[in-house]
């Protein structure tokens, strides 16, 4: 079954079966579905588009962002702090190669040359995600299982191969959007970009510059060529607009932003469980950053020294200073209420007695990888209810089922400029680092409501260009907040930012990739032992062995990054 999701929630499915009657001889159809060989690739556009951008979004936004510690877990946190990750299955992705591959054989029988675009697009986004997650995959003979038997346990190709197809296949949608064809698309199924091709051919080439970094330490020339190339043409994403994103409808679970609250039985803990990394915090802090307080609440009750008081912590909190006896926390909600009526609260301890160490910051971050991070900060109410009054939320917009700031982002302006900020720096022909990088972190305030601070921000220490590799990336990995899959292979790629697993990690170092999950390792085990084969074993891969989040693919195999 093809499931068809359009940008209102519209439903289509495509079931071709045959009856058991009368031998096996006659074909019944869905009366309420769509024949492949008579689907209409506007149809399947949607479903193609959403899955792989919410995807992308639960990736960047869940255990990934845990990995380069923008945020953290004080409830369920095993995996998502200490990477403590077993067999990783990819169906989800090669189910939307399936879907897409219908998409571009039609839209080939139909010459349809957006929609080829579109496919081409799409494909290489999510064999890029798959290669960039696990190494070596199935990519040549992938979804064709019902051309023969052969191909129903495909080899897997190696990631020289996969990028490599990535690339050229993206360079053939950029032609198609290129040309302005626009026969049979009906904008409103296109839920980037509304049929806009210029703005599809933007996006391609963004995937381009990313597709060409990521491989500018095993193929540097190519990277070099193409990325120039790029450069020169001018066709990218320069502004926020432009982004390739998608929204949400905010009506269903399904449909709404991952954290919203109005679809959590338990008030709220699925958002209440994701905090704010210290290392975000940090930085954010460090630089004076105006995004700090767009993706960041202040905590609920600040801790204040007081060298008068007689013991060494108070024991219940203070509402407007005035002790609130026999009241050592409120909920979650409950300081929600109070503090729209205006009220604050805070705890006291005196500096001389205390002999722990406390956070008296407005804003507080989860320190990575700790071993009880429910703990965190003297919290009163640690356990599985994850209320830390004493630790940050996020922002009130995470609570949301959709908003103006409440995006899917598959590529970026901000991305666009870091690489070329990067490529400058190599000594590429695409301009000026500083130029490049002053539009990346301007391009990154636009994009969430900060874009009036640009001017003061630039000139800060720590941001003001010291045309530095170290500078560049880490101000790539503040803008991809929610996006941290790139922030990722950024880090796996260069070392920067210089992050440390925290003390609760099975290894003293992030990983590098996911290990390769059981349906491969059990139903296609020949192939998949030549890709676990090809993975380099590190001293971190541990008991895994060579199919270890912790052993190294081709991608950086002889750089000696990360570590």
């Amino acid at each position: 079954m093809l499931k068809i999701l359009t940008k209102t929630a519209f439903i289509l499915s495509i079931v071709v079966f045959t009856s058991c009657e009368e031998h096996l001889t006659q074909l019944n159809e869905n009366p309420n579905g769509v024949d492949p060989a008579s689907a209409n690739p506007n149809m399947i556009m949607p479903t193609v588009m959403s899955n792989a951008a919410f995807s992308y979004l639960n990736l960047g936004y869940g255990d990934i962002a845990g990995v380069v510690q923008h945020t953290q877990h004080d409830g369920w946190f095993d995996g998502y702090n200490h990477y403590n990750w077993g067999p990783q299955d990819w169906n989800g992705w090669y189910d939307m190669l399936r879907n897409n591959d219908l998409m571009y054989k039609r839209a080939v029988e139909l010459d349809y040359k957006f929609h080829q675009g579109v496919a081409l697009t799409m494909r290489s986004f999510i064999f890029g995600n798959i290669t960039d997650l696990w190494g070596d995959a199935p990519y040549t003979n992938a979804v064709k299982g019902n051309e023969s038997n052969d191909l129903l346990t495909p080899a897997f190709d190696s990631q020289e191969v996969i990028y490599t197809g990535i690339i050229e296949d993206l360079k053939k949608a950029s032609e198609l959007f290129a040309s302005g064809d626009k026969t049979g698309v009906l904008n409103e199924y296109d839920i980037y970009y509304s049929g806009n091709a210029a703005n599809w051919q933007k996006f391609v080439n963004t995937l381009l510059l990313r597709y060409y970094m990521r491989v500018s330490e095993k193929m540097p020339a190519v990277a070099k060529a193409g990325i120039e190339s790029i450069h020169n043409s001018g066709i990218y994403i320069k502004e926020p607009a432009n982004d390739a994103t998608t929204s949400f409808i905010g009506a269903t679970a399904g449909n709404s932003w991952p954290t919203a609250v109005a679809f959590d039985s338990d008030q709220g803990s699925n958002f209440r469980r994701k905090k704010p990394a210290q290392t975000l915090i940090d930085k954010l802090q460090q630089l004076k950053d105006p995004r700090l307080q767009v993706w960041v609440a202040p905590v609920h009750v600040q801790w204040v020294a007081d060298p008068t008081l007689t013991t060494a912590v108070d024991e219940f909190i203070r509402k407007d200073g005035v002790i609130q006896q026999g009241v050592r926390a409120l909920t979650d909600v409950q300081y929600q209420e109070e503090k729209k009526k205006g009220h604050t609260f805070t705890r006291r301890y005196n500096p001389t007695l205390y002999t722990g160490t406390l956070n008296t910051d407005a804003y507080v971050g989860v320190p990575a990888g700790l071993r009880q991070p429910d703990y965190h900060n003297n919290n009163p109410t640690p356990g599985q209810t994850v209320q830390n009054q004493h630790v940050s939320q996020l922002a009130d917009i995470y609570r949301q089922n959709s908003g103006n700031l409440l995006k899917a982002r598959l590529a970026s302006a901000a991305e666009s400029h870091f690489i070329l900020a990067e490529a400058a720096l190599k000594g590429w022909s695409v301009g000026s680092a500083e130029m490049h990088y002053n539009n990346g972190v301007k391009a990154s305030l636009e994009t969430w409501g900060v874009g009036n601070q640009y001017d003061t921000y630039i000139q800060q220490a720590g941001v003001k260009f010291n045309n530095t590799l170290a500078q560049i990336i880490e101000q790539k990995w503040l803008a991809s907040w929610t996006a941290a899959t790139e922030a990722w292979f950024d880090f796996r790629r260069t070392g920067f930012p210089a992050l440390k697993a925290g003390p609760a990690s099975a290894e003293p170092v992030l990983p590098l990739r996911f290990n390769y999950g059981d349906n491969e390792t059990n139903y296609n085990a020949s192939n998949a032992d030549q890709a676990i084969n090809r993975l380099e074993v590190t001293p971190h891969s541990g008991l895994r062995g060579k199919n270890s989040q912790w052993s190294k693919p081709w991608i950086v195999q002889g750089t000696g990054k990360p570590w």
